[in-house]
């Protein structure tokens, strides 16, 4: 089983790895810092934007699935499946990762 690390940790250490190779990352919306959903927005901007729900498997690991499909979608749509989310958990964390360029990639920085 993999250790959990709390949220808050996770993930500023997430947006400092990231905005240190120059992908704008922010924190948009805090949740519970000792649990709750996270939700990652990346915003390819006229490609679209995708949003990745973190859960946990079976054995324990972290897994992110494509939460609004496995293609980019426009940022209205992936704004309002987040909103919808927040509604349903309002001890969510979002991080939005603005990048333009495709630099972003969830195996390289996250798994």
């Amino acid at each position: 089983m993999e250790p959990r690390l709390k949220p808050e940790i996770w993930i500023k250490a997430l947006v400092r790895q990231l905005n240190m190779e120059m992908i704008t990352t922010m924190v948009v919306r805090k949740g519970d810092p000792d649990g709750g959903a996270v939700y990652l927005k990346v915003n390819r901007f006229a490609e679209g934007c995708l949003v990745y729900s973190r859960s946990y498997g079976l054995d324990g690991e972290r897994v992110w699935a494509p939460a609004t499909g496995d293609g980019p979608v426009e940022e209205q749509q992936a704004d309002d499946y987040i909103a919808r989310q927040v509604n349903y958990d309002p001890d969510c964390w979002v991080i939005e990762i603005e990048d333009p360029e495709n630099n972003f990639s969830i195996e390289k920085y996250i798994i």
